[in-house]
């Protein structure tokens, strides 16, 4: 599957588990804000299996140092699709999702939620690359749209540290069952690789679900930026964005009331 495609998958289903609305799942309902917050986030979390090419655009989002962690991950998980695409590789990125959500700072003006921040650094500014919102070459635009997200995400996080392993969880599950469904396959297993038997190689179903290199794969979409691909993800990301832009306007509805409140007192004291 596309990398863009992956990023709206992740904030589409952000959207489905986090809101309670119409249309919605709310298994894991928040605020307008950690809808939108998470939504951007899970956005990245779909994406961050495919950090184990460094050369992808993943690598590329905020160089030098995405390109040096892509190496050490390429290196890990033994090259691209492999350890990042499997059960495995899904339980240490919420792993160290749940490490990083446990760096909170109690300040005067509230709990900020560092690891949040930093993690999000990478992931929000990776889902904006994917989606090409910034020039391939923008290294300064990345990095001050990084900061950005960053600080915004340890100010404003939801206060249940939960919320960032839950996105870690849900964006790379979206990302390893979009490239199941592709005719690439992934291997579930790994570091667990069986490979078919030569014999059974040659059976028409079986060798597109159980492919020669071990990896397994339900290619319904076909082969990744197929029409069919396209098809299924235009209402996808037309539902996230819906999704996103609700839990903006709502956010934006408030806070106008609070500043209309805040003059409206403003003008009574002094007239």
């Amino acid at each position: 599957m596309m990398g863009g495609h992956h990023a709206a998958s992740g904030a589409a289903a952000w959207v489905a588990v986090a809101s309670t609305g119409p249309y919605t799942l709310g298994w894991y309902p928040l605020d307008a804000t950690g809808i939108l917050i998470g939504g951007m986030a899970t956005a990245g979390t779909a994406l961050v299996c495919d950090w184990d090419h460094r050369h992808s655009t993943v690598a590329n989002s905020l160089p030098p140092l995405s390109n040096v962690i892509a190496v050490g991950i390429e290196n890990a998980s033994g090259g691209h699709r492999q350890g990042t695409h499997s059960i495995l590789g899904a339980g240490i990125f919420v792993l160290l999702a749940a490490l990083a959500s446990q760096f909170q700072m109690e300040t005067p003006w509230g709990l900020l939620s560092v690891g949040a921040g930093l993690l999000c650094m990478f992931l929000i500014n990776i889902a904006a690359k994917a989606l090409k919102l910034f020039p391939k070459s923008g290294f300064v635009t990345n990095w001050i749209f990084a900061l950005a997200m960053a600080g915004l995400v340890t100010v404003y996080a939801p206060e249940q540290w939960t919320w960032l392993p839950m996105s870690m969880l849900i964006g790379v599950v979206v990302h390893i069952v979009g490239d199941l469904i592709t005719t690439g396959g992934v291997p579930l297993l790994w570091p667990l690789v069986i490979r078919p038997p030569k014999l059974l190689r040659k059976v028409p179903l079986l060798r597109n679900v159980w492919r020669p290199n071990g990896a397994l794969s339900l290619p319904l979409l076909g082969r990744a930026g197929s029409k069919r691909e396209w098809l299924v993800l235009i209402p996808v990301s037309a539902y996230a964005m819906v999704g996103l832009t609700v839990a903006g306007w709502s956010i934006a509805q408030n806070q106008w009331t609070r500043v209309a409140a805040a003059a409206g007192a403003w003008m009574k004291l002094w007239l």
